[in-house]
C-alpha cells in the first residue's frame, strides 16, 4: 500500500506490443477540502485505496494557511483564477465534502475538467430532520435531500459514476458541532440537562473514518451510482453517549431530567453564547428517538467497518 502523495508520482511501466508505455498520473479534485472532513482527508496515516499513485488538487474561495508539509502534500487551485480554463489540468476523479446543496454550482467545473467518479458528502439527518419541529432542522434536511436529487439527475445525464456518503453524528478532533458542542457546555456549566429519559440511540462514527471510507466509495470498482448510510460502529443511547463524554473530560456525570417547556427556556438563554446558537428545541426532542442506520451495505460492498465510540481527550476539545 502507497502512502498518499501529491507530489509527482513515478511512471508506472506497463506492456503494449511488447513496448513499454508509462501509466498517467491520477488526479483527485477536493470540493470542501478545508471542512471539518477535509482536513483529515489527506492525513498521512491514511495508506492509499488505489493500486496507482495519485495527487490531491484541492479548491478554495480562500487563501490557505499551511505547513510546508502539508504545501508539499496537496496542490491548492483558488475558485475565483478561472478554474474553468480550458488549459488546466484534468481531474478524472472528485471528492465533494462541501455541502451537498452546493454542489449544483460546480457542475460546470466537473464537467470542464473531464469529472467521471464523484463522491459526495451527505448527511442521515435527511432522514431524521425531515419531519423535525424546528423549521431551520426541515429546511437542512430539504436541501440534503434537493442537493441528492440534483448530483444523481446530473451525473446520469452527463455518464458521469456517482457515490453518496450519508453519515451520522461525526466527531473527532474537536472540530465537530456535535460532541464538541456538548463537551464545552459540560466544560462550561457542568452538567447536561436531558428530556426525559434520553434513551434514543445514536451511533458517532469518526471523521477518520468518514474519510478513510471516502477513499474507498472513490477507487471501488465495480460500485457505481448508490447512496450509503454510514454509522459509528457503536449504538447507544443519548444519555450513556453523554455520560462517555464526562468521563473522557474527567468529570463525574451530573444530569438535570427537564420537561420540554423548561428545556424552551434553557434554550432561549444558550443563545446569548455565540458557541451554542445553534442549540435547538429539536436537538431536546430527538434524545428519545433511534438515529440508527445499518451498516449492512458498507460491510457487504467494501468490507469496512467504523469504530466505535471511542473518545479521546483530543475528541472533546481538551
Amino acid at each position: 500500500m502507497r502512502r498518499f502523495t501529491s507530489t509527482p508520482a513515478p511512471l508506472t511501466l506497463s506492456f503494449l506490443d511488447g513496448h513499454r508505455v508509462p501509466e498517467p498520473e491520477l488526479v483527485v479534485g477536493v470540493l470542501g477540502a478545508t471542512s471539518f472532513v477535509g482536513n483529515r482527508l489527506f492525513a498521512r496515516e491514511f495508506t492509499q485505496i488505489s493500486d496507482r499513485d495519485y495527487s490531491w488538487i484541492a479548491f478554495s474561495r480562500n487563501l490557505q494557511k499551511l505547513t510546508d508539509e502539508e504545501t508539499g502534500r496537496v496542490h491548492w487551485c483558488m475558485l475565483n483564477d478561472n478554474p474553468l480554463a480550458a488549459d488546466k489540468q484534468k481531474i478524472e476523479y472528485w471528492i465533494c465534502l462541501a455541502p451537498i446543496w452546493v454542489l449544483p454550482e460546480y457542475f460546470p467545473l466537473l464537467k470542464s475538467r473531464g469529472a467521471r467518479r464523484i463522491v459526495a458528502l451527505s448527511s442521515t439527518s435527511r432522514f431524521t430532520k425531515e419531519h423535525s419541529i424546528d423549521l431551520t432542522e426541515q429546511k437542512l434536511a430539504n436541501r440534503l435531500a434537493d442537493g441528492e436529487h440534483q448530483l444523481i439527475s446530473w451525473a446520469e445525464q452527463h455518464q458521469i459514476e456517482w457515490i453518496i456518503v450519508r453519515t451520522t453524528m461525526i466527531y473527532g478532533w474537536g472540530r465537530d458541532q456535535n460532541i464538541t458542542m456538548i463537551s464545552r457546555f459540560i466544560q462550561r456549566f457542568g452538567f447536561v440537562p436531558l428530556l426525559g429519559k434520553a434513551e434514543g440511540l445514536r451511533q458517532p462514527i469518526h471523521v477518520d473514518d468518514v474519510a478513510q471510507f471516502c477513499h474507498l466509495a472513490l477507487f471501488k470498482k465495480n460500485i457505481t451510482n448508490k447512496a450509503y448510510n454510514i454509522s459509528g460502529g457503536e449504538s447507544l443511547s443519548y444519555k450513556k453517549m453523554v455520560e462517555r463524554i464526562f468521563t473522557t473530560l474527567g468529570i463525574k456525570p451530573f444530569f438535570f431530567h427537564l420537561p420540554l417547556m423548561f428545556f424552551r427556556i434553557i434554550i432561549t438563554f444558550l443563545h446569548i453564547f455565540p458557541r451554542f446558537k445553534k442549540v435547538s428545541v429539536g436537538m431536546a426532542k430527538r434524545m428519545n428517538q433511534d438515529l440508527t442506520f445499518s451498516n449492512k451495505d458498507v460491510k457487504r460492498d467494501f468490507e469496512f467497518e467504523p469504530r466505535g465510540f471511542e473518545l479521546s481527550k483530543d475528541d472533546v476539545g481538551k
